[in-house]
C-alpha cells in the first residue's frame, strides 16, 4: 500500500534552548523516529518530546523564526 494513503502531519517540537524543530510523520512518535535518522544523539536529546504543536503546511511560514 502506498504511503500516500496514510495521512502525514507536520509537528513543531520544542527544544531545550527555546527554539523549535520541524518534523513530519503520521504521528508525533513517527515524526520523532524520522528525525532520529538525520539527527545525532546529542541533537535528539535537546528535543522536548512531549512538547509539540501540530501545524498545517499553510501556516508553516508563521513559525520560521522559531526554528532552530
Amino acid at each position: 500500500m502506498s504511503s500516500f494513503s496514510n495521512p502525514h502531519y507536520m509537528y513543531l517540537f520544542e527544544l531545550k534552548n527555546g527554539k523549535k524543530k520541524l518534523a513530519y510523520g503520521q504521528s508525533p512518535e513517527d515524526a520523532l523516529e524520522i528525525l532520529s535518522y538525520r539527527l545525532s544523539d546529542e541533537e535528539m536529546s535537546q528535543i522536548l518530546k512531549k512538547n509539540y504543536t501540530k501545524i498545517s503546511q499553510r501556516k508553516m511560514q508563521a513559525y520560521v523564526q522559531d526554528l532552530g
